[in-house]
């Protein structure tokens, strides 16, 4: 099963900070300055004398010219620039200052940073649009709708803002950092934007960090869509074997005696001895009668653990399974391990006090038991089991070899059957029988009675993991199976394939 991975990337904006005293043509800001005052005349002057000396220059040509009138003509016009340049410097200078003086009374201009643009502490800057300037002679705060008088304001957002105004959407304090971060339209102090929407692992419960290039980048579980550092993926934390969810460092998974981890929600319904299975197993017997498929010879159904699972695996001379073997469904006669009594959970949330039997199969028919690997919870076991009892349907009713494409595909169309009637009906169909109310079950569902959510959800990724298979038996063979079983019903699939030995198409 694939993972998903996101990245974060984007800029970060500046905005402008300044006086107005009411006149729309005086405004300015700290990005761009632009003074007015009445040397301009002056200026106008100056181009026309400009002008006119060159006019009588052009005039001139071919004559002969007195070059030391002519020199003293071009200094004075070269003094009456430099002096008229010195005394517009000199007002720019002084319009300067007076803009760094009433600026240093205030914070810097703050930045802008769009939500999905927040990617590291420190982002390149770049400029906004200069500031906005109404035709209507007045500005209007955008905070208080108040207009702006001979006071300092703010140009941020397309708009303008007294400083007080300017305030975080979360925590309502005025803004008066450098930057700032935008969403939806609100503004936010950059400490209250991360707390509210800088991705957090849900493994370390850290906020997720930046990358070399300064990205912000995770991975999730394509069904649960859990959040955790990719460093998560190489050191050691360890998976649910059931929900494959990441174990939270402020929880602890419970630890099976092979190793496996078992989350606590998975725990709930798990079914740890053989005893504990039998009302599961006498639950997928009467959905195969209900679909017309009654198994009369009584196959044992034994809980195992993993090592006593791979060595009968590997005593069985037929039969198709994943690299992982959860369950197996036996032919041959062996002597196989059981599971005769729930263990207890002990200190550091370890499986203490397993207790195991020797069960001998005999062989008084094509299949000598079916073996489900314990601590399952209780959808996924019988997901299991309803895939198993469909192998021994197959060998007890006589059909040929098949392909594993083909019994592989066949027995995943009866277990994702069997987990749609379950969720669909939302409680479990299952027999009380004396060894049901012996067993000591932590599972509520165990019994006749409604599913909680979390059970629900998990019958839903039991469902998504058979869907989503890519292997060829497991995975094309249960979409061809399927298409077939929709497309001409259960019964004329099982017939064409005990005839032919492949899916109706």
């Amino acid at each position: 099963m694939g993972w998903l991975s996101k990245i974060f990337k984007g800029s970060v904006n500046r905005v402008s900070r300044g006086y107005y005293n009411g006149n729309s043509h005086e405004g300015y800001s700290t990005q761009h300055t632009k003074s007015y005052g009445a040397h301009g005349n002056e200026d106008e002057d100056m181009d026309h004398a400009i002008a006119l000396s060159l006019s009588e220059e052009d005039q001139r040509k071919g004559k002969s010219i007195d070059t030391e009138h002519h020199l003293d003509e071009d200094e004075q016009l070269a003094r009456a620039l430099q002096e008229n340049t010195g005394h517009s410097l000199n007002e720019d200078e002084q319009f300067a200052r007076a803009l760094q003086e009433s600026m240093n009374d205030g914070a810097p201009p703050p930045r802008r940073i769009p939500i999905e643009d927040v990617h590291s502490e420190s982002a390149p800057a770049s400029s906004l649009p200069q500031s906005v300037f109404p035709t209507n002679g007045s500005r209007v705060c955008a905070g208080c709708k108040t207009p702006i008088g001979h006071e300092r304001f703010l140009s941020c957002m397309d708009s303008v803002w007294h400083p007080q105004c300017f305030r975080c959407y979360a925590c309502d304090k005025p803004i008066s950092e450098y930057e700032f971060a935008v969403h939806e339209d609100h503004a936010y102090h950059r400490s209250c934007y991360k707390e509210h929407f800088h991705p957090k692992c849900d493994v370390c419960n850290s906020f997720i960090p930046t990358n070399k290039n300064g990205l912000i980048e995770y991975r999730a579980h394509p069904f649960w869509m859990q959040k955790y550092c990719p460093s998560h993926e190489n050191d050691g934390t360890p998976r649910c074997c059931s929900c494959e969810r990441m174990e939270p460092k402020h929880s602890q998974y419970i630890t099976l005696d092979d190793g496996r981890r078992l989350c606590l929600e998975c725990l709930h319904t798990a079914i740890m001895d053989t005893n504990e299975c039998q009302p599961l197993y006498i639950d997928i017997q009467e959905f195969y009668e209900g679909m017309n498929m009654k198994v009369e010879q009584q196959v044992p159904l034994l809980l195992v653990e993993r090592q006593a699972l791979n060595e009968a695996m590997e005593a069985e001379k037929i039969g198709h399974h994943l690299p992982e073997t959860r369950g197996l469904c036996l032919s041959e006669e062996q002597i196989v391990r059981t599971i005769l009594k729930r263990p207890i959970i002990g200190p550091g949330n370890k499986i203490i006090d397993m207790i195991t039997g020797p069960y001998k199969l005999v062989r008084r028919c094509e299949v000598t038991a079916i073996l489900i690997l314990y601590g399952l919870p209780r959808l996924l076991t019988g997901s299991i089991l309803a895939h198993e009892m469909m192998h021994a349907y197959l060998r007890l009713k006589g059909y040929r070899t098949l392909s594993p494409e083909v019994e592989e595909g066949i027995c995943q169309v009866l277990a994702h059957l069997w987990l749609e009637s379950e969720i669909t009906s939302g409680s479990g169909n299952m027999a009380t029988t004396s060894a049901a109310s012996s067993s000591s079950s932590t599972s509520s569902s165990s019994k006749k009675g409604a599913k909680t959510e979390f059970e629900k959800r998990l019958g839903e990724f039991f469902k998504h993991q058979i869907e989503t298979d890519s292997s060829v038996a497991y995975g094309d063979g249960f979409r061809a199976g399927m298409r077939a079983v929709e497309r001409y019903g259960l019964r004329s699939t099982l017939d064409h394939i005990k005839l032919t030995g492949s899916f109706p198409y």
